[in-house]
């Protein structure tokens, strides 16, 4: 078909235009989860750089040597990387030798579930059968899989710093070109400032949040005796970047333990305590911090994650949101005459300066939309892709602001 029939029947029929498109997702999909031990590392390097980007505009602010921008987020971020996977190889070891100690308190838990039912006329024989095939390791055998997905990531850690380093090192020259690009491409370039800006949001606000949750679920199961807290407060600021159910993961494996520790009230007062501290905190008051960074629906975010879960494993779990940030602004935001498809994902949250679909709008026209007010250099900080503020000589000519 020529260029001109192809164009013509798009036109006629924007079902085929969904067709295409769903078929490049499907094979650019399945490539990305056949590549995931090598994806996923790369993504996790990329994202680690654009949350550090406030440090490098501190540094750049104080007009640090170039090397000092480099190492200093570089280290950190290996000290983080390398403290979380110390910190995750301990919790698989502890669970792994936790476990088999519950099997007394599963078996009488069992029995006692299975008189409560005959007594209301259900086959004993039957249940006893049934239940009987249950194994206490299997209830935390997602919990387990979860860990050993992120530690199996981790060990990636040669191809993980190589791509930090290489991120860190370009970040500034990044910056530079989208400054060139905006003229000829001003929308690509505002999704993509957007896009990093908001995922700094995000990882900045999700991280400080996620870990006063996890201090205070710390306390709750210190003061319910519940075993292995820590572990329980590590799982509860790692799923705390998981969208939707994140909370749910995070809650299970300690109620169960209370149920077998302490009963059904012990189980019943730790869901309580997990509960409020969630809704007062990740419910009431982060969303006034992080506002729409998001940017998608409750549906979208959902669906997000279970297809990037499928795509990465844990890791794509954990950075759904990102993910799916990035994949918007490369095909809808940098797209002007997809801008309707906003309408149908995005999410109304709005937050100071307004919502993202609108501070993107105002760059469609032409010109690229000066960041709201009170963000000044950190606007331009989220274009480069990574994160980087404006270089020194850019600041002069424009002013911070832009």
């Amino acid at each position: 078909m020529t260029g001109w029939g192809w164009r013509m029947a798009v036109e006629r029929s924007p079902a085929l235009v969904a067709l295409v498109g769903a078929a490049a997702a499907v094979v650019t999909l399945a490539g990305l989860r056949a590549a995931a031990s090598i994806v996923g590392p790369i993504v996790l390097a990329m994202i680690l750089t654009i949350g550090v980007s406030p440090l490098r505009a501190w540094l750049t602010r104080r007009r640090a040597p170039f090397w000092v921008r480099v190492a200093v987020p570089l280290a950190t971020l290996l000290a983080l990387l390398l403290g979380l996977g110390a910190a995750i190889a301990v919790s698989v070891a502890q669970l792994a030798a936790l476990l088999p100690g519950y099997t007394r308190q599963f078996n009488e838990l069992l029995n006692s579930l299975t008189r409560m039912l005959a007594s209301y006329g259900v086959d004993e024989r039957k249940l006893s059968a049934a239940l009987g095939r249950l194994d206490p390791s299997q209830l935390f055998v997602f919990v387990q899989g979860f860990l050993n997905g992120l530690l199996s990531a981790s060990s990636a850690i040669l191809l993980v710093v190589l791509m930090l380093f290489g991120m860190c090192l370009d970040a500034p020259g990044t910056v530079g070109a989208l400054d060139r690009l905006a003229s000829s491409r001003p929308a690509l370039v505002a999704a993509l400032r957007g896009f990093a800006r908001d995922t700094t949001s995000y990882l900045v606000v999700s991280t400080v949040f996620g870990a006063i949750v996890a201090v205070f679920d710390v306390i709750v199961l210190y003061a319910f005796g519940v075993p292995l807290p820590l572990l329980w407060g590590l799982l509860s600021f790692l799923t705390n970047y998981i969208p939707n159910i994140g909370f749910v993961i995070g809650l299970a494996p300690p109620a169960v333990l209370g149920l077998l520790e302490g009963g059904l009230a012990e189980m019943f007062w730790i869901i309580v305590a997990y509960s409020l501290i969630n809704f007062v905190l990740q419910s009431l008051i982060q969303p006034k911090f992080q506002g729409g960074a998001v940017g998608m629906s409750f549906t979208m975010v959902s669906i997000s994650l279970i297809l990037w879960a499928w795509v990465l494993g844990p890791l794509g779990a954990l950075l759904a949101v990102p993910l799916s940030s990035l994949t918007r602004a490369l095909l809808i935001d940098a797209d002007p005459s997809k801008q309707w498809v906003r309408g149908l994902i995005g999410s109304e949250i709005d937050r100071p300066g307004g919502t993202r679909d609108a501070r993107l709008g105002e760059g469609r026209g032409g010109k690229h939309a000066p960041p709201p007010a009170g963000e000044g250099g950190e606007g331009r900080e989220g274009g480069e892709g990574h994160g980087e503020g404006r270089g020194e000589e850019g600041r002069e000519g424009r002013g911070e602001g832009g």
